[in-house]
């Protein structure tokens, strides 16, 4: 028989404040006896909603309040753990054998439908077979990324140590492992998935494989069908996230502004998009689209002008160093003619970190004074000209002068900053992230014809300097 909840609830909000909680103990104070393992698994249902974390030693003690405190540091491969959940679903599901004969041809297949589906913005539909074929082709690379998004949320202070989440189109579980295994040990993750595709059954694999203060909800609607009333019973969502959910929906936008009425009044919006042309560009134009109905753009665009807002292709994206292709992925890229066609090592992607509080990451106002706004590129061309732009992106130059896309939320045209000539006072625009605000001195505007873009020349004559 189950623990009575709601004795359990009473005794554990009662000892919270007195000392850590002990399955044991609270065994003495039910009026039907259970056995402690019982009574530890009950409060482990329970720890999210009473805001408790399980320690080493058996014993369960109030979360600390607070940011969660995140260490910024490449992620290399997928770990080991991880890697067995998904071989141990293949080996259960096609046999050992998995990445060879009809199995491993449907896999392959499965991935190079997905792939072209992407490329060529078709409906996209899984079943038990493409959804473990993107996971064999895309976990690593989403774990990275969600463990990055982790970190960048955390930097600014925007992750809570006691973090609930509601994520919007789950899939197998990539964003959801890198975001628990960037929380500290003694943080606390309430995680809702929202998923009714066949990858929730490995999703749900790793609920079960989860650290006991993690604790994971499938909801197995659509985004567009599930009743979200019911989700805020216990309290509104710190984050909602939707990765790589965007292209998916025939009504974006429409689909995102309902969660909002979910999100807490100090939550963060998080969307996260492949770098590819079309997708990238669509989760900047879903972006802009919210900001147009109260929504206000925290990172890693900026608005740095009263009342402009950019209207260039948007196109901007994050790289990272590669991850490591896990064993599995390269078992099945080693059974085919093509190994090259089933390895994914990048980590490329487009993210939107957005609130409804109006708080900014850059939250300033340029004077028109002593800067000149991208927006007005056209009357500065083959003039030297000072302005502040934010870093949105790596080197696109593919070996040549180091070139950088920039922004300043007001232009309408794509600008980027070239490096012709490396100097010690120029240095921080290699230097800076992305999403960092720089300082251009004296820096030349030239029309680039050929790309249809504004060039920002900096030669060894401009000052950069990369803004706190």
């Amino acid at each position: 028989m189950p623990v009575n909840k709601d004795e359990l609830r009473s005794n554990a909000k009662y000892l919270r404040g007195v000392r850590p909680i002990d399955p044991e103990e609270i065994c003495d104070y039910l009026s039907t006896p259970r056995h402690p393992a019982v009574v530890r698994r009950a409060l482990r249902e329970e720890a999210a909603s009473l805001g408790l974390v399980e320690r080493e030693d058996g014993t369960f003690v109030p979360v600390e309040t607070g940011p969660a405190r995140v260490e910024r540091e490449s992620v290399t491969a997928l770990p080991d753990e991880h890697a067995r959940v998904l071989e141990d679903r293949l080996v259960e599901t096609y046999g050992p054998d998995w990445h060879r004969g009809e199995s491993g041809d449907a896999l392959r297949e499965a991935i190079r439908r997905l792939k072209a589906d992407y490329y060529y913005e078709n409906a996209v539909t899984y079943d038990a077979t493409a959804a473990l074929g993107y996971a064999i082709y895309h976990l690593p690379d989403y774990y990275a990324v969600g463990r990055y998004v982790a970190a960048d949320l955390a930097a600014d202070g925007l992750l809570p140590r006691d973090a609930r989440v509601l994520d919007l189109g789950a899939g197998v579980g990539g964003p959801f492992l890198g975001l628990a295994d960037a929380l500290p040990d003694d943080g606390l993750l309430d995680y809702h998935a929202v998923e009714p595709s066949p990858a929730a059954d490995l999703l749900t694999d790793y609920f079960d494989a989860a650290d006991p203060n993690v604790r994971g909800t499938l909801h197995p609607e659509t985004v567009e069908s599930l009743d979200r009333g019911a989700l805020t019973d216990e309290g509104d969502f710190d984050l909602v996230t939707a990765f790589s959910l965007l292209s998916e929906l025939d009504d974006p936008v429409a689909v995102v502004e309902s969660y909002l009425d979910v999100l807490a009044d100090d939550g963060t919006l998080v969307l996260v998009a492949p770098a590819d042309r079309n997708t990238s560009i669509g989760l900047r134009d879903v972006e802009r689209d919210l900001e147009a109905r109260g929504v206000t753009v925290y990172a890693p665009t900026v608005r740095l002008w009263d009342g402009e807002r950019p209207t260039d292709r948007g196109w901007s994206f994050v790289e990272k160093p590669d991850v490591e292709a896990p064993g599995f992925q390269r078992r099945l890229a080693e059974a085919s003619e093509r190994p090259a066609e089933f390895l994914n090592e990048t980590v490329k992607y487009s993210y939107s970190f957005l609130r409804t509080d109006g708080r900014r990451n850059h939250d300033v106002s340029l004077p028109s004074s002593r800067y000149a706004k991208l927006g007005d590129a056209d009357r500065h061309v083959s003039n030297r000209v000072d302005l502040v732009a934010a870093k949105l992106s790596g080197d696109l130059s593919e070996g040549g002068n180091p070139l950088f896309k920039i922004s300043d939320g007001s232009e309408d045209t794509d600008c980027y900053a070239v490096l012709v000539d490396r100097s010690a006072l120029n240095r921080d625009l290699l230097g800076a992230d992305y999403g960092d605000l720089l300082s251009f001195e004296s820096v030349l505007c030239l029309w680039n014809d050929d790309e249809g873009a504004y060039n920002f020349v900096v030669d060894d004559e401009v000052v950069v300097d990369r803004l706190g």
